[in-house]
């Protein structure tokens, strides 16, 4: 039995993804984005009260790189990983974890336009560094996708895996605070495996509450 703790737009929607392209049944608890995660109930869940956490076969798994590597491991016939000694393993771990350093900057974007109740809190600074940060993670994708391989569709040369649902889902969030303009492979890339019926599926339903109510949020000047 496998149940996904989640909230809407957030990191675990990765989780929710990678469910999906493993076709696995599994049931999912949508939480509010708000302090009830920090409820005692939920913090036995999760200790640090936070998205994704993964109940499967009696264990908690929680840390959403760790839970795409956990699930790619268990599942291996399902080709998301790339186990030790294949060729793209290196690649495949630094991009599945290069989703971290882009969301912790999507996050605190998130935090300035999102979650601050208060115009005082916010700060046109962070807004604007931030951003320039989301930017030079999109120019890291692109130089990777530039690159003169053959058949590079994908950020492993080997096709779709894991990493691309990592970073393809740091980037739908990061896309709400810095286009892709300046970046045609990485939105190539972007529109391509968002067009993934499992992505779509990943989706909040129609007439679910977001996290983002707004396609794109401008850094205050």
């Amino acid at each position: 039995m496998i149940t996904l703790h989640h909230c809407h737009e957030t990191r675990s929607m990765r989780v929710l993804w990678c469910l999906h392209e493993l076709d696995m049944d599994f049931s999912l608890r949508v939480h509010a984005f708000d302090k009830s995660l920090r409820a005692d109930e939920y913090l036995t869940i999760n200790p640090v009260g936070r998205v994704p956490a993964l109940e499967i076969d009696g264990d908690v798994i929680w840390e959403s790189g760790a839970i795409l590597e956990v699930l790619c491991e268990r599942f291996p016939e399902r080709g998301l990983g790339r186990p030790p000694g294949d060729i793209d393993r290196p690649e495949y771990l630094i991009w599945l974890h290069f989703a971290e350093t882009i969301s912790q900057h999507a996050a605190a974007l998130t935090q300035q336009h999102v979650v601050l109740y208060d115009d005082a809190m916010r700060s046109p600074i962070i807004m604007k560094l931030e951003a320039a940060r989301l930017k030079k993670c999109y120019a890291a994708i692109e130089g990777r996708l530039s690159s003169p391989v053959e058949n590079r569709d994908y950020l492993l040369t080997s096709g779709f895996s894991a990493a691309d649902i990592a970073v393809g889902q740091a980037v739908y969030m990061a896309r709400h605070f810095a286009t892709l303009d300046g970046f045609p492979e990485t939105q190539r890339w972007f529109e391509r495996i968002t067009e993934r019926d499992t992505f779509i599926d990943a989706l909040p339903p129609a007439g679910s509450e977001r996290l983002y109510t707004q396609d794109f949020y401008p850094a205050w000047e």
